[in-house]
């Protein structure tokens, strides 16, 4: 760890500093076997990962109904995961096609007593459960545009949208304002200075 990842563990009680050290033990362990976070970031996991993920949780009143869209390597879903375990409440659908990546994301769950699930589908076919969420969060899944056409069951309904996204995402709200319509306040990050978190509401399509 180093001292930007510390401070984002401010408030954060030592029960779960040590489930997320379980969680990065996990990671490095099944990242010899299965390709989960790109090389160059291995040894920046706390910051370049797991902080990036605990920003949310300043964004939002926890515990809250949750899915992750593309859920990966666990970030930011099952970090979110984690911390609803110190609060005992709330609930995490991570939704990962991936088989390999979804054996993982089970293994960590069960490792670090999360509160979620895995769903190893398409997103697609699981927005066919009709479950109703608070949020929706992606992370390096796709164009803002894709993201709005996967998460739109919710997005149009009551949920708020939570989407990190890099340098480029004024022209992926450019493109995105094509085709559809939506409130958005943008939030700069506090790890990486070209990025932001899009959080995002009242999505509806053009017609």
């Amino acid at each position: 760890m180093n001292s930007l990842s510390n401070d984002f563990l401010d408030g954060v009680s030592r029960e779960t500093v040590d489930k997320l050290q379980v969680f990065v033990d996990c990671l490095e362990k099944w990242s010899a076997k299965i390709n989960l976070i790109g090389p160059s970031t291995k040894k920046d996991v706390w910051t370049r990962h797991i902080a990036d993920s605990l920003q949310l949780a300043s964004l939002v009143e926890l515990p809250k109904r949750w899915i992750d869209l593309g859920s990966g390597a666990g970030f930011p879903g099952l970090i979110i995961a984690i911390l609803m375990a110190e609060r005992g409440d709330g609930w995490v659908h991570l939704v990962e096609s991936n088989q390999k990546k979804a054996s993982f994301l089970r293994a960590a769950l069960l490792e670090t007593g999360g509160r979620g699930e895995v769903h190893a589908v398409r997103i697609e076919d699981f927005a066919k459960n009709d479950i109703e969420t608070d949020i929706v969060s992606a992370r390096a899944l796709a164009s803002l545009d894709m993201l709005f056409e996967y998460s739109a069951p919710w997005l149009s309904q009551s949920a708020r949208g939570l989407f990190h996204k890099g340098r480029d995402y004024r022209a992926e709200i450019d493109k995105a304002r094509d085709r559809w319509q939506f409130d958005l306040v943008l939030h700069r990050s506090a790890i990486e200075a070209d990025s932001v978190i899009l959080d995002v509401k009242s999505l509806a399509r053009n017609y």
